[in-house]
Order: C-alpha cells, then sequence, then structure tokens
C-alpha cells in the first residue's frame, strides 16, 4: 500500500523464540495514515460481515501497530474512525448488549514484551501475580453462548463488545457447545468457533458444490458461516470455551462461587457440563506459578503448533486468581490481566503465477504452484503442493489468483484456497496436460494422482538413483551420474538390469577405468544381500516408503508371501488402511515380472529375523471355552509378532542429530536398528510412543514427548540399550 510498509521480523524456530521487534506498518505521513486508517476499517469490517478480507491476519496487524505508532507520535492527529483502542477495530456493531463487556486481547511478541507485561501486571495489582493460566489462542471467531436452566438460548458474536450479532439460527451446528448442560444451570459460556482442517476441507467441498467459492481459510470460514441464515446446507464448526459468567438469572449462590473463581476452576467447571475445552487437545490449558515457566509453554505450543488439527495464532496468558483480575481491572479494549503472546503468521496472501507438471520417479504428474515469493514463518516461499488435478479443480484455482498459502514449521508451504473476492477477471483457467510433460506418453487419469502410462520407465534414471540410495540397496558407485550413462548407453532398461551388467559392459563406458569397474560390481553383488524390507524400497511401491516396506517385509518375511497377499490380508499390516490395500496390491502385481527377474538375478527376497504369519487356527473343540477365541480370531499379528530384544513391546521416535556409537547411522539405518532390537519405529510422537531418542537439534518432538510424558533418551543411553544389536 502506497505511503506504508512492513519493517521487522519474528520466528519461533525449533523451540527457541527470537526477541526481535514484531513487524508494523511504517506510515510516513498524514496521508499515508489517513489511508492506512481506512484500508483497516475496511478490511476488519469485510472479515466480520462475511468472512472476507483484502488483507491476511499478518497484514492486517502490522498496519494497524503502524496506526498506532503514528497516533503516539501525533496524538493532537488521530482520526475518530481510528481502529486503535476498539474491539474489533471498530468495524461492527451489534444490537445485542452483552451482561459483561466481550474484550479483545492486547498482543506481545517477544519473551521480553511478556516480561515487561509481567511487571506491569505486578505494578497494578501491587504485588507479582501468584500464577498464570496458559492456553493456545484459537484462531477462530468469538461467541457467547447463553444457557437458561441448562439449555441453549442464545448465540451472540462479540460485536464491538458491548453489544452483539444474534447468530442463534447456528445453534445445533456447532460441535463442542451442547444444546443442553450436564446441569440445569443459568450461566454463559464464552469461546471461539472454529473450523477444524477436516472441517474446512468439508465445507469447502459443500460450498464448491452448491456453486459458491471457496473459502480462503478456516477462520473465514467460520466468520462466514456462523452469520448464514438461509444457506441451502448447513456445515458443521467446533467450539472450545474460555470463559464461563453468571447471566443477571443466575442463582445467586453460583453466582458467588463463578465470581470468585480462578480461571483455571472455571474451564474444570465448563468441561464438567459438557462444553469442550482445549483439555481435550495435545494442548491444554495449563496453571504455571512462573512467567519462566509460562514462556516453557509458550515453547512447547509453539512447537506442536504445525500438528495441531486447527489454527493458533498465539497463547494467551492471564493471570489465573479471579482477586489478581479483579485488581488489574480492564481497558477500553482488553482486560489489563490478560495477554496474547503472537506466533508468527503461517498464512499470507500472494498469487498463483503459474503451475508446473512435474514427474516422479514412478511416473506420477504432480502439479507443483508457482507463486509471488512471500515470506511466511521467516522462509520466502515460492513453491506449494497442489496435490492431484482434481485438487486444483476442487478448489476452483485459476492462473492469477490471488490465494492463501499455509505454512508451519516444516511442514510443505499448501494452498487453501483462492480469495475469490479478490478476483478481477483477469484470471484463466489452468490448462491440464494432455499427454505426459516428460516422455510424452499417454497419461492415466483413472486415479486422483495422474500418472504417465509409461510408469517408472518414463524417469528410468530417477527410479534406479532412487533404488541404489543409501537407505535402499546402498550402491556405492552407482550416482546419478553413472546410472544416466547406463540408461543411455542402452545397458540398463530396468532395475534388474544393474545384476545382470558384466566387466566389460562397464569397462566399455567412458570414465569407468579397472579398479572402479571392481568396485561397482562388487556393491552389486552386495546389494543381492540386502535384506527383503530394502529391496521392496528399492521398488518405489506407491503408498509405501521406508518404514511401511521395513513393516510389510517383518510382516511377510518373505516376498512370496507378500505377493500373494490380497487387499484384506494387506491391511494387517500396521498402518496400512481399507485405501492403501488394494493400491499396494495391485502395484506389486504390476512389478510381478521385475520381481521374478530381480529374483533370478540371484537378489534377496527374504527378511532376517522375521517369522511367516502362520494361517488362522480352528477354534479348540473344548467345553471350556472361555469366549476369548484364538489369537488369530482377535486379530493379532501372528507373524513379525513381537520381536525379542530390549525393545520388545516399545514404540521408539528418533530426533535430532545421533552421536557416539550411533553417530554414522543415518535415520533409515536406526529405524531398521529399533526393529532388529524388538521395537518399532515412528516417526511421529503420541501417547503410544515409549520412547523418544533426542540428539542435538531436537526441536518439536522433543517438546512433544515432554508434553506427553514420554521417556526421554539420549543417542549414548539408547546405544547402551541396543547395544547388542548395533552392528
Amino acid at each position: 500500500m502506497d505511503g506504508y510498509a512492513a519493517t521487522g521480523a519474528l520466528s519461533v524456530v525449533a523451540g527457541k523464540m527470537t526477541g526481535m521487534t514484531t513487524p508494523a506498518a511504517v506510515i510516513v505521513d498524514a496521508a499515508a495514515y489517513a489511508q492506512a486508517v481506512e484500508d483497516a476499517v475496511k478490511a476488519s469490517a469485510a472479515y466480520y460481515a462475511g468472512g472476507t478480507s483484502v488483507l491476511d491476519d499478518d497484514s492486517y496487524d502490522r498496519l494497524v501497530r503502524g496506526i498506532a505508532a503514528w497516533e503516539a507520535g501525533h496524538p493532537d492527529e488521530v482520526l475518530p474512525d481510528s481502529p486503535t483502542g476498539k474491539v474489533a477495530g471498530g468495524a461492527v456493531e451489534g444490537d445485542v448488549p452483552h451482561t459483561v463487556v466481550m474484550l479483545s486481547l492486547d498482543n506481545v511478541f517477544s519473551a521480553e514484551d511478556f516480561t515487561a507485561w509481567t511487571a506491569s501486571l505486578a505494578r497494578r495489582i501491587g504485588h507479582e501475580a501468584e500464577r498464570f493460566s496458559v492456553e493456545p489462542k484459537l484462531d477462530g471467531l468469538a461467541i457467547a453462548a447463553r444457557y437458561t436452566h441448562g439449555r441453549l438460548e442464545r448465540l451472540i458474536t462479540r460485536g464491538d463488545g458491548t453489544a452483539g450479532e444474534d447468530v442463534s439460527h447456528a445453534i445445533g451446528t456447532i460441535e463442542g457447545l451442547p444444546q443442553e448442560l450436564a446441569e440445569p444451570v443459568t450461566v454463559e459460556v464464552r469461546g471461539e468457533v472454529l473450523m477444524t482442517t477436516a472441517q474446512f476441507e468439508h465445507a469447502n467441498e459443500v460450498r464448491t458444490a452448491h456453486g459458491g467459492q471457496p473459502f480462503a481459510n478456516p477462520r473465514g470460514a467460520s466468520a462466514g458461516t456462523l452469520r448464514a441464515k438461509e444457506r441451502a446446507y448447513t456445515v458443521p464448526m467446533t467450539f472450545f470455551g474460555y470463559g464461563l459468567l453468571p447471566l443477571a438469572d443466575t442463582e445467586v449462590e453460583l453466582a458467588e462461587r463463578l465470581g470468585e473463581s480462578a480461571h483455571s476452576d472455571l474451564m474444570v467447571r465448563a468441561a464438567g457440563l459438557g462444553v469442550n475445552t482445549t483439555a481435550t487437545t495435545a494442548v491444554p490449558g495449563i496453571v504455571a506459578e512462573t512467567a519462566e515457566q509460562v514462556l516453557d509453554r509458550v515453547r512447547e505450543i509453539a512447537a506442536l503448533r504445525a500438528e495441531l488439527p486447527f489454527g493458533i495464532d498465539g497463547i494467551v496468558i492471564k493471570a489465573d486468581l479471579a482477586a489478581d483480575q479483579q485488581a488489574a481491572g480492564s481497558g477500553s479494549r482488553a482486560p489489563r490481566w490478560a495477554i496474547a503472546y503472537k506466533l508468527p503468521a503461517v498464512e499470507k496472501i500472494t498469487r498463483l503465477l503459474e503451475v508446473e507438471w512435474n514427474v516422479g520417479r514412478t511416473g506420477i504428474i504432480a502439479p507443483r504452484a508457482v507463486l509471488e515469493p512471500v515470506e511466511i514463518d521467516g522462509a520466502t516461499i515460492t513453491y506449494a503442493t497442489l496435490h492431484n488435478p482434481a485438487d486444483i479443480t476442487r478448489r476452483d484455482l485459476r492462473l492469477g489468483d490471488h490465494v492463501m498459502v499455509h505454512r508451519a514449521g516444516d511442514v510443505i508451504p499448501r494452498i487453501e484456497a483462492p480469495v475469490a473476492h479478490l478476483r478481477t477477471g483477469a484470471e484463466q483457467a489452468i490448462v491440464f496436460p494432455e499427454v505426459c510433460p516428460r516422455c510424452g506418453a499417454g497419461i492415466d487419469t483413472s486415479e486422483q494422482r495422474w500418472r504417465c502410462e509409461n510408469g517408472r520407465n518414463c524417469h528410468l534414471v530417477a527410479a534406479l538413483s532412487y533404488a541404489a540410495g543409501r537407505d535402499q540397496l546402498d550402491i556405492e558407485g552407482l550416482g546419478h551420474t553413472r546410472v544416466v550413462q547406463l540408461v543411455e548407453a542402452e545397458l540398463v532398461k530396468d532395475l534388474a538390469d544393474l545384476f545382470s551388467l558384466t566387466r566389460d559392459q562397464l569397462l566399455g563406458l567412458e570414465r569407468m577405468g579397472e579398479t572402479s569397474t571392481d568396485n561397482l560390481l562388487t556393491a552389486l553383488d552386495t546389494a543381492k544381500g540386502r535384506p527383503l524390507s530394502r529391496v521392496l524400497c528399492a521398488l518405489g511401491v506407491r503408498g509405501t516408503g521406508r518404514s511401511m516396506s521395513r513393516r510389510i517385509a517383518r510382516y511377510f518375511a518373505t516376498m512370496d508371501l507378500i505377493r500373494a497377499a490380497d487387499a484384506e490380508t494387506m491391511q494387517q499390516v500396521e498402518g496400512i488402511g481399507t485405501e492403501k490395500a488394494p493400491s499396494i496390491v495391485a502395484e506389486l502385481a504390476e512389478l510381478a515380472p521385475l520381481i521374478d527377474k530381480l529374483a533370478a538375478a540371484g537378489v534377496n527376497m527374504t527378511e532376517p529375523g522375521a517369522t511367516p504369519p502362520q494361517p488362522p487356527q480352528p477354534p479348540a473343540e473344548s467345553s471350556e471355552d472361555n469366549g476369548e477365541g484364538s489369537i488369530a480370531e482377535k486379530g493379532e499379528e501372528s507373524g513379525a509378532g513381537e520381536a525379542a530384544g530390549p525393545l520388545a513391546g516399545m514404540t521408539v521416535v528418533v530426533t535430532g542429530a545421533m552421536t557416539g556409537p550411533l553417530e554414522k547411522l543415518s535415520r533409515n539405518q536406526m529405524n531398521e536398528l529399533i526393529e532388529r532390537a524388538g521395537g518399532r519405529s515412528s516417526s511421529s510422537v503420541s501417547k503410544k510412543t515409549t520412547m523418544v531418542v533426542a540428539g542435538e537439534g531436537a526441536g518439536s518432538k522433543r517438546a512433544k514427548a515432554g508434553s506427553l510424558g514420554v521417556r526421554l533418551a539420549t543417542p549414548d543411553e539408547f546405544a547402551a540399550l541396543v547395544t547388542d544389536f548395533v552392528d
């Protein structure tokens, strides 16, 4: 925008917070200030009216901070429409008065800012706060839900803080907000309405199916959906409570209890009434006794942000005790006893310039969005995933569109949806390829992910380079350049041809001497003896990777049994569901000639240490049957079983850089080590995780393990535990 620009940066990386000044628009003169006020009011009004805005949240925040900075230096020139000091930027009004004003929150952007706020709070209440409540700041829309004798009677938006809009027509469409409480009490529950990632995807599918434009992001979808009264369809949303207060008709004793209760106790009470709170999530609200504990929790929540099924844009920190809140009081816009610690934005609006069509090593034709560069969370984003052609069609994307791009942590950037209300009419349809963009062959469009009809042969060099990689067959001396030579010389037309290469053939290649030839032949001979899991991974079966290949190999033990499995049998392998199983079975059938050729070349087709699954046994004929059935009937794995070893029955996650005896092991080799020692490897931390091996630079996974109480081990501790299994 003319007259002002954004400066500064803030980042939370690998669980560490940097305290740089948050970005703000720089306003240079009165004309730029007036334009900034106009832009901010328009953006806020558009968002609160229908969930649309010309600005993403981060740009709006920067703009308002720039306005506030200008006004601080020019107090006599403040315009009456200025959004500063007003709830919702002063852009909305309401016709239903709130019983207690419904305010916004002031923000801090660094540990230093937070420390300054705690000092200010201490001055206001006359002592340091005894404890704080710490909760994720949910990225949705604030509402007040009024219950009379336990029945939900009215829903009201925040509006301008003193009055809001009646949206009671949405009752019954919001998950987590019961229509009847567990007790017949008269109370008001305040909280945030949002769409989870899954609900947002569903909402856009339904919306586009009815001829509407897709929402740009979940927050806008929530705002627009909550206000919609005459749609031909409804879509679900989710509620998270963050406040509980009495109404005029509330029983006196209950009203007094609510007024005297700590915030954390109110949340327990709300949950007991059946209201959804963050206690049900991976980032539940906690009570912290010191500022240091608060900042630790901020780091933990920031580290888990990318894995949450809903959006957060910060952490809300409150003086927990009612007495401290009352002593601190409130301003015209925000309470003085609460603050929002804002996290870096993970969504920005930019333009879709082009769509590239790339062919992967298995022949999958994948679209990729080329974007006008935009900085998100400290990284400049120029590309984003588009998944498949059906995804493009479903989102109604067009070249030239303004699009909402989402990136969180190390997650690959993705396009949420076009910002349809910014369209000018100059946007163009995205043209889908009619033939393979790499080799010109036909395209198999029978599945959502399109594939070249030449399959792996379309990108043979990539497929062979992958198969020869360290975590697959680990063929030393067979790098990309050598693979290109072999393919161009027509010595290799598939993976099995590698194992029939002769010394004379190799010596005939440019820059292949006797030593390098002999070394490569030795490496190829060694590769023949790799475990079945490595061979399976080298084949690059769609829907599998290194971990899944190990699970399949350990379950079935032999390639013959893998190939004999139908979809139902394949689903017995952990992590293979009803959708993936048929695809894997079909792909293995397609690869049958290549697998036969590999076996004929002497490539190993068994998994060391694995036991083939046993066929189901008929029920024992006994009058003393206790009704529990056989092991096979209970669905337990009779093949692969629980291997013996120090990690038997354990699920282990490895993160960070390994040191000591484990230093030279790749991540795949670490996972193989875990499974040789009887455990199961996993790439993500959950309540089912038994141990996290955290090396140098471990970040979000270490933090998540700590929040879930999962055992942490250093690389040296882990090495000592599995010393008998380290090669």
